[in-house]
């Protein structure tokens, strides 16, 4: 097995473990949320709502990825998804937390921890697979 070929079965079992431990961590928001409020819930904990439709959210997400880490390469759309709709969320959440200064906790909590988990899919993935298919 060539070195390139021992990196890339290196990667495809790193992102089947990324892909599991974002998941889990995914279905754990609520109770971080409740141990880290200022990282992790906005409004200062008044939108019950809010906070149960985010929650929802991401824990399917979470089961989702969990399912995917079984074979990550028949997942693709649903990974590049998680990448390019954490980073979105990262950027919005940023803007807001920067625009009210109640909300300067999540500069350090839920932000940054979207970016990582965007980059470390990033990073994980083959290239050509965070490009949209042609066929």
């Amino acid at each position: 097995m060539t070195a390139m070929a021992t990196t890339r079965v290196s990667k495809d079992n790193l992102l089947k473990l990324a892909l599991t431990a974002i998941g889990v961590i995914f279905l754990l928001i609520y109770p971080i949320g409740l141990v880290w409020p200022t990282g992790w819930v906005w409004h200062s904990g008044h939108g019950e709502y809010y906070l149960q439709m985010i929650c929802g959210i991401y824990a399917v997400l979470g089961v989702f990825l969990i399912l995917a880490a079984r074979d990550p390469s028949e997942h693709r759309s649903l990974i590049s998804f998680t990448i390019w709709s954490s980073i979105v969320h990262a950027a919005i959440m940023a803007a807001q937390a920067l625009h009210d200064g109640r909300e300067l906790g999540h500069l350090v909590g839920d932000v940054p921890a979207l970016v990582i988990v965007a980059a470390v899919l990033w990073y994980l993935l083959p290239n050509a697979r965070l490009e949209p298919s042609s066929a």
